[in-house]
């Protein structure tokens, strides 16, 4: 008995050191990620391709994907400890650093914001948003600050308080084309699925013209946490990495349309939006998609326009972003 009882400890002690002993990426981590809209907006595609196409499960990690009604609640989310990371708005998260020192960092990010302020109405100008109600996803959420940045930068004689915003989550393109409004701020997407519908939509601002510094998306993630559980990050951030060259690449376009149908577009539509989203570079490929200009641009706005208060001061970039961890995630890649 107690030979056999000798060899049953002997066995399991070598089986303990053969799992040790295994590659880092075949030992499994769960992390789980909040995206923006129900249904998704079209930038979080990324995370739907990483996940379809095993590259999160290729680097050890087991990602859950969660939907958020929008970016700012995903990222209040990560900081109740609710879920690990969320794809928010770079505006409002920087906001709710400066305010309130909430202990987010940000670890990838989507530099070029496709925004737009579109009408279906014929003749207008940004002049005429002056006491129209106009779709964003939540009072304060990412089309609202977008609304908010781009008549600070391109229409002066509008005022915020002058609109009333009409809050529809990621719906605003449906309400257009359902004529239950007339205006609203929208992505790339909503314009290629409004197009397909056969309703002409004029632009009266547009981001990359008035505000081309901007930013839109960051990956956040809860500064104790990463340092808890860095590994698991990496690991999903090169999933990420290996989705956006995935993405980038033209033989591929029919199998991301495909999965981008979580959005509730057709794939037609979402192929014609992936081809304009490509054009601008959205998904970052070469590097971690924070660059440091743009960062500080934010958040310099974000002080002018009143949204960090008056007695405090805006989140520097190193306080705001921990480059380390793209570094090796796509080290990790390559």
């Amino acid at each position: 008995m107690r030979t056999g009882m000798t060899r049953w400890v002997a066995a399991a002690a070598v089986l303990a050191a053969s799992a040790a002993a295994l590659p880092a990426n075949a030992q499994s981590k769960k992390l789980t990620i909040g995206l923006p809209g129900i249904p998704p907006i079209f930038s979080v595609t990324i995370a739907h391709v990483a996940e379809k196409e095993g590259f999160f499960k290729k680097h050890g990690v087991d990602v859950e994907i969660r939907a958020m009604d929008n970016g700012t609640a995903a990222a209040r989310a990560v900081v109740a400890g609710d879920i690990d990371m969320s794809w928010s708005p770079t505006p409002p998260v920087i906001n709710q650093v400066s305010n309130a020192g909430v202990p987010l960092v940000a670890i990838y990010g989507m530099p070029n914001p496709d925004w737009v302020v579109g009408t279906t109405e014929e003749g207008k100008t940004c002049k005429d948003l002056a006491g129209q109600e106009v779709g964003v996803d939540s009072i304060g959420g990412a089309r609202s600050v977008a609304l908010r940045s781009m008549l600070a930068g391109g229409c002066k004689d509008v005022k915020i308080e002058q609109i009333k915003q009409v809050a529809l989550g990621s719906t605003s393109g449906p309400a257009l084309l359902a004529g239950r409004l007339h205006y609203a701020v929208l992505h790339l997407d909503d314009l290629a699925e409004i197009e397909h519908q056969g309703k002409k939509l004029h632009i009266l601002l547009a981001m990359k013209n008035t505000n081309p510094t901007s930013h839109y998306l960051i990956l956040v993630v809860r500064k104790d946490k990463l340092a808890a559980n860095r590994d698991a990050y990496v690991r999903a951030l090169a999933g990420f990495i290996e989705a956006a060259h995935f993405m980038q690449d033209p033989k591929n376009a029919d199998a991301v349309a495909e999965i981008a149908t979580v959005t509730g577009h057709s794939k037609e539509v979402c192929k014609a939006a992936l081809k304009e989203f490509l054009a601008i570079d959205f998904w970052a490929a070469k590097d971690n998609g924070l660059p440091r200009n743009k960062i500080e641009a934010v958040a310099a706005l974000m002080k002018k326009i009143g949204a960090i208060k008056p007695d405090k001061e805006p989140v520097t970039y190193a306080q705001l972003v921990d480059e380390s961890v793209w570094k090796d995630a796509n080290a990790m890649v390559k």
